[in-house]
């Protein structure tokens, strides 16, 4: 079933998104490091195993992608359009390894309307990252803009 659409005025403060985990495959680790990253702690195990990480790890970037798409599909604001407009603060706190299972956990921590553009309002929401142990591995911001009801 297809999630209702929301606008500004229903999204506040402390809402949270939780997603469920994914697994990250050495494949798809390489593929994306070859594609887009290639720096061998992310395209060579053997390379990787004698570097600083000790092992294979994700890019970063290769990361963010994975985590937009869950959020994404799931369209918790139904079919409304959601406006990206910066990200804050983005960290990378510990390596990501084939095999780890990531949780991400989104929660609006503002919500402020236009002043100048009434049919708009801006949300700040927190994005962290957790592995199948808990730890945080990695943290941002996200600023998005969404219509109001009076547009």
């Amino acid at each position: 079933m297809a999630n209702a659409d929301r606008y500004f005025e229903d999204v506040h403060v402390g809402d949270v998104w939780t997603g469920e985990p994914i697994l990250i495959t050495e494949d798809e680790i390489i593929a994306f490091g070859r594609a887009y990253d290639p720096q061998p702690m992310h395209t060579d195990p053997v390379a990787a195993a004698s570097g600083p990480f000790g092992s294979l790890i994700a890019s970063g970037w290769h990361v963010l992608a994975l985590i937009m798409k869950p959020f994404a599909e799931a369209r918790p604001y139904g079919s409304t359009p959601i406006l990206g407009i910066g990200v804050d603060e983005l960290r990378w706190l510990q390596p990501i390894r084939p095999g780890d299972r990531l949780t991400v956990r989104r929660e609006v921590i503002s919500a402020k309307q236009s002043m100048s553009k009434p049919d708009r309002g801006v949300l700040k929401t927190l994005v962290e990252v957790t592995n199948q142990a808990g730890a945080k591995v990695m943290s941002f911001y996200t600023i998005t803009q969404m219509p109001t009801r009076l547009r």
